[in-house]
């Protein structure tokens, strides 16, 4: 990327402005020969780009956890959202409302400003984002996201080394299940159950300590033992934090499964990873303050594991490299229909991604999580595309926190109410 020109772009002028200070501060750190330009608008920002990088979370965390909070109180634990194979606090699909939106808007920017240009869609919902996105526009997209990389924990728990191991997962964003575990060209899923049944009990007490101070790493937690073992194929990253509801009906039920904590998605891990964001970014901003402070501290030089470079580096210099990426099906999967964003390992270079069809998940996999998955993903867009309050109260009879009809009538209600929500409650009813 040497030579190139960001654009930096939000509407927050003070989140805008330290950015901004960032990027020039540490370019020149490391003497890295870089324009970067800040705006806050946002059809500048995308005018004949090469690529355009949305990682927007539209009202930002505390205007969702206003909603979470609401509906808690009628009786939906951890909030609407919160569903099979789709526990992740911040993975909002029916209340996403104007993440959806804003991303639609994005792609309609990139189609009329710079029709040639990449869309990367990093901001959640990726599944959800990426299927809308690749329904409704001609453009090149592709949906990224690093979970895919938790497979490392499994390596290292294991004995292995990770540069003799050759792994690929596949199926949904953030229901991917790990289809290929070779260690020197051999299968090492034999070695895995084997650890699995004779190590599992002793390796679990230390990973148990380190939960009760931080609850955010669960990939070796029990609930990714009890899916490998259900269904014969590990689940990787952000599907360990999902599931069934048997992992998640309570505090109680998420503690078993995800540590002392409850995990990352309990009441008390989520706080903990909110709290440890405005601590990285008070620390990001007290370093931008003491101008004598080198910000190698706090983003060593170097290439990071986030997915991105690489394949800005794929694409724009044809240096061609196999990655994990969100693409719309088009053949890929068997099973799944064509206008689907799946995940899965293809080849990128100049020419572009290259996917690798023919890929076929176990049928328990596809009937227990994958199809679930993607029938909330059209849940979640036809009430976002269509409208109509009986989009909401159809999604809510089928949740099994639904006691009565009232009950939903009800949180509905208060979430429309919301006076953020002026704009959605005009579009649901």
């Amino acid at each position: 990327m040497k030579g190139s020109t960001i654009s930096l772009m939000d509407i927050d002028e003070d989140r805008l402005n330290s950015v901004y200070r960032l990027a020039k501060r540490y370019s020149a750190e490391v003497k890295f020969d870089m324009t970067v330009l800040r705006t806050k608008n946002r059809r500048e920002a995308i005018k004949d780009s090469d690529f355009v990088i949305n990682t927007a979370m539209a009202g930002g965390h505390q205007y969702y956890e206003k909603m979470r909070a609401i509906s808690e109180k009628n009786g939906y634990f951890r909030g609407i959202n919160s569903v099979e194979w789709n526990m992740v606090s911040d993975y909002h699909t029916i209340w996403g409302y104007y993440q959806l939106k804003l991303a639609r808007e994005i792609a309609e920017d990139v189609e009329e400003l710079s029709p040639e240009s990449w869309l990367l869609q990093l901001s959640n919902p990726v599944f959800e984002l990426t299927t809308l996105i690749g329904r409704l526009f001609k453009i090149k997209l592709v949906g990224v996201c690093h979970g895919h990389m938790d497979y490392r924990d499994i390596v290292g728990s294991v004995g292995l080394r990770e540069k003799e191991m050759e792994v690929e997962s596949m199926g949904l964003n953030h229901t991917i299940w790990m289809t290929k575990f070779k260690n020197r060209q051999e299968n090492a899923y034999p070695i895995l159950r084997e650890w699995v049944d004779k190590e599992y009990h002793s390796f679990y007490k230390g990973w148990l300590t380190t939960t009760r101070s931080n609850p955010l790493s669960v990939q070796m937690s029990p609930a990714m033992v009890d899916m490998y073992n259900e269904f014969g194929l590990v689940p990787i990253g952000d599907t360990v934090r999902s599931g069934s509801w048997k992992y998640h009906r309570n505090q109680r039920t998420k503690v078993r499964w995800y540590g002392a904590l409850g995990g990352f998605d309990s009441a008390i891990g989520w706080k903990f990873y909110l709290d440890s964001e405005k601590r990285h970014m008070s620390s990001i901003n007290n370093a931008l303050e003491n101008t004598k402070e080198s910000l190698s501290n706090l983003f060593p030089s170097g290439i990071s594991d986030e997915p991105v470079v690489p394949i800005l580096n794929a694409l724009a210099n044809d240096v061609r490299g196999n990655y994990q990426v969100n693409v719309i099906n088009n053949g890929i999967f068997d099973g799944i229909r064509d206008n689907v964003a799946v995940e899965t390992p293809s080849v990128i270079d100049g020419k572009g991604i290259h996917r690798i069809g023919g890929r076929k998940l176990p049928k328990k996999v596809m009937n227990f999580s994958i199809l679930p998955r993607i029938q909330r993903m059209e849940w979640a867009l036809e009430a976002f595309t269509d409208g109509g309050k009986e989009t909401l109260l159809e999604w809510l009879m089928a949740d099994p926190r639904t006691r009565t009809n009232k009950q939903a009538e009800r949180v509905v209600e208060e979430l429309l109410s919301l006076k953020e929500n002026k704009e959605m409650a005009k579009h649901f009813n």
